[in-house]
């Protein structure tokens, strides 16, 4: 994934995808992207992978920061009447059961104001010391015994006794390849399922499960509709003769090549790290205009200097994870531009795209029916060369589209 502090794989790329873009598949809504908001905040700038605490621990664990900011003691140590409850002040109905767009939103809102905790100030606390009380230490052990065995293994903090530290983090891209109801790309006879494409986690704008997705098109989809397409296949059997092949392997060779020849000083994480944490502060949680516009300005710029100064170790003769780390950045330091242009253009707020220009008065997201309820699907046209943008309307039927309000 983009942002090089994510709570997702680190070997989660982009290149399957991109590469199909750029030979004619649409890539649709590149713009949105899921932050789970309960991750185990980075320790400090050295670290990449995040480790993702299950969303259930919302459900008895309290969330709060201490009302004063630079307070240093600790959590056992400051009094309930000390404690800033924020979703429960702000969403009193929902209070810590908010959705993970108001979740991460607000968790970053009050680590900018400096409230934050932990080392680097930005984590929050997650508190069991009520439940525990109330429920009993057996009731919550058998809920959450072995989350917080994980916790303490890896922070030596044990959440039955101190609360846990809890930072929103990148989970997922939401959007992806644009297909049909056959889950056929807009390239006859490329397929795309599950996170690859944009359809149930990326086109109501709001976001589903990805492993509802996987599961849906994998068992129940694309069985059937990519047997029929192989079925009617027009052109019969195709070898590793044809020209097609030939031609891929000549573009990789050529690719490799030029990766293996700059021999620069920097290494392929300097590079990965500096788009990372460009991405993350101007396309994450939030996003601006002058942000985004800040974004799309930089990014050439870290894309000439990598082609001009990479060093990549070893030779493209046998495996060499180097060298795929270096192909994958170089297809990230790409689709950043898209990533961004989408962003720019979705001038609304909607679910997991919040722009700070679009909020209404108490500072929820704000959408724009009229102008966005549809599918941005964008085609590539050329490298240096501003893509084309494609809209499909989005119309619904059984439902009206109202406006989420989780304070009243």
């Amino acid at each position: 994934m983009l942002a090089l502090v994510r709570a997702n794989a680190r070997g989660c790329n982009v290149t399957a995808t991109w590469r199909a873009h750029k030979i004619g598949a649409g890539f649709a809504n590149p713009c949105y992207c899921q932050i789970h908001p309960t991750c185990i905040p980075a320790a400090g700038e050295h670290q990449a992978k995040l480790t993702l605490m299950s969303e259930s621990l919302r459900n008895d664990g309290r969330i709060w920061v201490p009302r004063t900011q630079g307070d240093t003691r600790r959590p056992s140590e400051i009094p309930g009447q000390e404690r800033y409850y924020f979703l429960e002040e702000r969403y009193p109905r929902f209070g810590n059961l908010v959705p993970r767009d108001v979740a991460s939103r607000n968790a970053k809102d009050v680590c900018d104001k400096g409230l934050g905790v932990g080392p680097t100030g930005y984590g929050v606390y997650l508190d069991f010391r009520n439940a525990i009380r109330d429920r009993g230490a057996e009731v919550i052990e058998s809920r959450y015994g072995n989350l917080f065995e994980m916790y303490q293994r890896i922070t030596d903090d044990d959440p039955r006794r101190e609360p846990m530290r809890i930072y929103p983090a990148p989970h997922y891209t939401m959007g992806g390849l644009w297909v049909d109801y056959n889950l056929m790309t807009s390239l006859p006879g490329l397929f795309a399922i599950g996170e690859a494409n944009f359809s149930d986690h990326g086109a109501n704008r709001l976001g589903a499960s990805s492993l509802m997705q996987c599961l849906a098109d994998g068992y129940f989809i694309i069985p059937v509709t990519i047997a029929d397409y192989i079925s009617r296949h027009p052109h019969g059997e195709v070898t590793t003769d044809h020209p097609a092949f030939a031609e891929a392997e000549h573009v990789l060779r050529e690719r490799t090549g030029r990766l293996l020849s700059i021999r620069g000083t920097r290494s392929t994480e300097s590079f990965h790290r500096e788009l990372g944490t460009l991405m993350t502060d101007h396309c994450g949680i939030s996003r601006n205009e002058a942000g985004l516009q800040e974004a799309l300005k930089t990014i050439p710029h870290i894309r000439e200097a990598f082609w001009k100064d990479l060093t990549v170790n070893g030779s493209g003769a046998e495996l060499n994870q180097s060298l795929e780390h270096a192909g994958r950045v170089a297809d990230f330091l790409e689709f950043a531009e898209l990533m961004c242009l989408d962003a720019l253009t979705r001038e609304e707020s909607c679910g997991c795209h919040f722009r700070e220009e679009h909020q209404t008065t108490d500072g929820e997201a704000l959408r724009n029916d009229e102008e966005f309820a549809h599918v941005a699907i964008w085609e590539y046209t050329g490298e240096d060369r501003l893509p084309v943008l494609h809209k499909e309307p989005l119309h619904f039927e059984a439902l009206p589209l109202a406006r989420r309000d989780y304070k009243s």
